[in-house]
């Protein structure tokens, strides 16, 4: 079955100075602009307000144009996602997370995040 036309787009405003730290970690935590000062330097910050996507296994996140199957949404995910634009993100291929508030992606290599990098999702 073919993907379809991403259903939300965000680009990229900001990204912390110790977000590498995150990538590092095979983990982007993502923010709209309401992020807490004390976790700005880890954020990768973007544009989108909330999102309410409904995000599920099986969807497909974009960054730029590199391609992740989402495997496991945790069961706080979408309700962050809706109210501040935040999950985490964790490139790790599991298909199961103790943390709530966690999306695990395939393992593969973070492309790199900057500035205007555009982060998609589809179904």
């Amino acid at each position: 079955m073919e993907m379809t036309k991403p259903y939300v787009d965000v680009n990229v405003v900001q990204v912390g100075q110790d977000a590498e730290l995150m990538l590092e970690e095979n983990m982007i935590i993502l923010f709209n602009s309401s992020v807490p000062n004390d976790l700005k330097e880890i954020a990768v910050v973007h544009d989108g307000g909330s999102l309410s996507i409904a995000l599920q296994a099986g969807d497909e996140m974009l960054i730029d144009e590199e391609v992740f199957k989402v495997l496991f949404v945790g069961d706080k995910a979408n309700e962050t996602l809706t109210e501040l634009g935040h999950a985490t993100f964790h490139f790790n291929g599991e298909s199961h997370s103790d943390m709530p508030g966690t999306v695990c992606l395939e393992n593969k290599t973070i492309p790199p995040i900057n500035e205007n990098t555009v982060i998609s999702f589809r179904r």
